[in-house]
């Protein structure tokens, strides 16, 4: 695929274009939704807003980096929106040091299905599952987070230590049925 050609044409308003361009990413785009939302219907209303702002914005791609990082970054941010409207972070609080919350025994993830760590992601409470994907899989750091979320860094951080500890333990429960 030429994606200055493909980007050309979607600027035109070639409907076509503007299919396959969302055919190539949606698929994707959706997995990253489903991260955040609570539900498969949640993760579709962030994916349409996402790409309504995508073609919105996309004569502002300047084609420095991938193409599939820029859409990556206009949903995860159209998702942290939705999120901040509903303040996720509002009830939490900073911890300077968690006690307990490094589990003695490693579970390997490998023994659980994509799909299963996808719900498992999704079961976490918001403001974990937030902090999680922004620092695990998005590769924010603490301070870039707190800026996003408009918290402290230490308030990052301990969501995110609460995020594991919280995995960690339905992991091993989940590790305990399967034996």
């Amino acid at each position: 695929m030429d994606e200055k050609q493909l980007i050309k044409d979607c600027l035109r308003g070639d409907a076509k274009a503007q299919k396959r361009f969302y055919d190539t990413f949606a698929p994707r785009m959706y997995g990253v939704c489903l991260r955040y939302a609570n539900d498969a219907d949640t993760a579709k209303d962030y994916l349409q807003e996402a790409f309504i702002r995508v073609f919105n914005h996309l004569g502002q791609y300047r084609f420095e980096g991938s193409l599939e990082g820029w859409v990556r970054r206009v949903v995860v941010n159209t998702a942290l929106e939705k999120l901040r409207k509903n303040d996720v972070l509002k009830n939490t609080t900073e911890l300077e040091v968690l006690r307990g919350t490094t589990s003695h025994q490693a579970t390997p993830v490998d023994q659980f299905s994509e799909r299963e760590l996808l719900m498992l992601i999704q079961s976490l409470p918001p403001g974990f599952r937030t902090v999680f994907n922004l620092f695990a899989i998005e590769g924010y750091s603490h301070q870039e987070i707190g800026k996003m979320l408009n918290i402290s860094e230490g308030t990052s951080k301990s969501q995110y230590a609460r995020a594991r500890q919280w995995l960690m333990q339905r992991l091993g429960k989940k590790d305990l049925e399967n034996e």
